[in-house]
């Protein structure tokens, strides 16, 4: 299964690389939410981790931009981000958001909610 994941931190992009590829996972990684969508239009991925607070474009926008593509429009998108606000939560579920995952992450938990998503 391929993932792309993205998330201006390095070290946080190096952790999910880590975490999502020993579980077997092929993960791309972004550093910004341009990069995303260029990613994304040139290579289908089964599943796309954002970060809300990315320089350029953020994890809304992403969203919204991969959900008006036919490709992406049923794409689990989890929202991985340090944003816990009810009001940041519904936001991304009106962008088309399938799940939020609030950071730090606990590698396991993480690798568990990937499954799930997957496996709908």
């Amino acid at each position: 299964m391929r993932i792309l994941a993205a998330d201006d931190s390095a070290s946080m992009r190096d952790m999910v690389k880590m975490s999502l590829g020993s579980a077997g996972f092929q993960v791309t990684a972004a550093a910004d939410g341009e990069e995303a969508l260029r990613l994304a239009a040139a290579t289908p991925f089964d599943l796309v981790l954002l970060d809300v607070n990315m320089p350029v474009r953020d994890g809304f926008e992403v969203t919204r931009a991969l959900r008006a593509e036919p490709q992406y429009r049923h794409t689990p998108i989890l929202m991985l981000t340090t944003e816990s606000s009810a009001e940041s939560k519904r936001e991304g579920k009106n962008a088309g958001a399938t799940g939020w995952i609030i950071k730090p992450f606990d590698p396991a938990q993480l690798i568990a909610t990937v499954h799930r998503v997957l496996l709908r």
